[in-house]
Order: structure tokens, then sequence, then C-alpha cells
């Protein structure tokens, strides 16, 4: 389980095909809607800069 970096949900990254990469690691989410906001800025949700 990871932490969805925009929400903070819980995500099984197994199960989950919302996924994006950045920077050379990937981040997993619980929904589009958060998958969609990281994607549109991803250093807003914390991504180290």
């Amino acid at each position: 389980m990871v932490k969805d970096p925009v929400c903070g949900m819980m995500v099984d990254e197994k199960k989950t095909s919302l996924k994006s990469e950045h920077d050379g690691q990937t981040f997993y989410f619980c929904s589009a809607s958060c998958k969609r906001s990281f994607d549109a800025d991803p250093h807003k949700y914390g991504h180290s800069k």
C-alpha cells in the first residue's frame, strides 16, 4: 500500500491502474481526479523539486 500524494488515501499499487511517472518515480492514485491534479502540477503535492 502506498499513499496517494494528492488526497492521502492509501492505495494498493498492485491493483490500481491509475499511476504516473515523474522524475523516475512512480506515483499511484485512488481516482482519476487525483491523478489529473497531480499530473497538472506534481510539485504542488509534495514531490521533491
